[in-house]
């Protein structure tokens, strides 16, 4: 039995020199784990399965081996105590070495941020009137029924509003405009003859949503008061401000309709940009799009505000901006402007 004792403790001095010889190459802790597996594990740990021979041994070897294999215990969990916490110490190292900030290099230039659109299209409007004379102006978004429908020639039961579906705050009382045509008359009762102001803003319609209408949308109006003035002065105007915003070869066409706050009033087309007036699918082959509506105001607003239409007279206009930078950039879709896409808006 002598020789069987000898032998197990050979393998047991022989198995912790291996394992501590292992320890050393190992450079991860999935490794790490894995050695502790083979050599510590309960089940089928090598160090496990010489301690299964212990109840083959006498009464005499068993303090001897047991104590053995107790030491060579202790020595691998001991040298796998400082070989993981020698790992982990030198994974932190790695980490802030990757993680580390070299204060020394320059800083990461943010990208220059730049007007959206509309924008764009209400500052190049406003700026060709006040060219010509106009003067910027800004109303309230939150209206009274007055000023959005009664000043101007729409009493309560006029078929007018059904054209109109509106947001109301107070239902007959207060709501959200649907047009800047509010401002004529504040600007009106704010002064006197001559006037000449224009007003963009955003106004808000219960409308259904499609490639062409928001329920939220912008628009620039114009009014111009004075003793001396015809539909030839619109005309003048209007031309104007075409031939600036879409070009010098773009013609204008003047329809009459109705609005209840104009009298006479007209649509106002332009020559079509993609087909140059002569009839494409942009235009329905008509060679002319739609861009405001406009007309001299209707001496039941000047008598409104407290004006003699016998000595005053004037025009007013009004044009939707997404409508107008459509046209100018060539957009099909009006939800694209409201979207916040940035693939849309990096193009301008």
């Amino acid at each position: 039995m002598i020789g069987q004792l000898e032998d197990i403790l050979a393998q047991l001095i022989e198995l912790r020199e291996r394992a501590i010889a292992e320890l050393e190459g190992i450079t991860t802790s999935a490794q790490l784990d894995e050695w502790d597996t083979r050599y510590l594990g309960r089940n089928r740990g090598e160090l496990k399965n010489i301690s299964a021979v212990m109840p083959k041994l006498t009464k005499e070897e068993r303090p001897v081996i047991g104590q053995k294999i107790n030491t060579v215990k202790a020595a691998l969990e001991q040298a796998l105590k400082d070989r993981r916490e020698a790992l982990k110490q030198r994974e932190m190292l790695q980490r802030l070495e990757q993680e580390r900030l070299d204060v020394t290099l320059p800083g990461r230039t943010l990208p220059a941020g730049h007007m959206h659109p509309l924008s764009r299209v209400i500052q190049e409007s406003t700026d060709i009137f006040v060219r010509m004379g106009f003067q910027i102006v800004q109303g309230p978004e939150v209206e009274t029924d007055y000023y959005n429908f009664q000043a101007l020639n729409v009493p309560t039961d006029h078929p007018a509003r059904d054209m109109q579906d509106t947001f109301w705050v107070a239902p007959g009382e207060i709501l959200l405009r649907t047009q800047t045509s509010p401002m004529q008359i504040r600007s009106m009762k704010r002064q006197r003859p001559p006037i000449r102001v224009v007003v963009p803003g955003k106004v808000y319609r219960n409308e259904a949503l499609d490639a062409s209408h928001e329920a939220v949308f912008h628009q620039i109006e114009g009014l111009l008061i004075d003793e001396y003035c015809t539909m030839a002065d619109l005309k003048g105007v209007l031309e104007r401000f075409a031939h600036e915003m879409f070009g010098p070869e773009r013609r204008l066409r003047f329809r009459g309709s109705y609005f209840p706050f104009t009298e006479p009033s007209a649509e106002v087309d332009i020559s079509c940009a993609s087909c140059n007036g002569t009839g494409c699918r942009v235009c329905k082959y008509t060679g002319w799009l739609e861009v405001l509506g406009s007309g001299m105001v209707h001496p039941k607003v000047l008598r409104e505000v407290g004006y003699d239409p016998a000595k005053y007279r004037g025009f007013a206009f009004g044009m939707g901006v997404e409508r107008i930078a459509m046209l100018k950039y060539g957009v099909s879709d009006i939800r694209l402007f409201s979207g916040n896409d940035l693939r849309f808006l990096r193009q301008f």
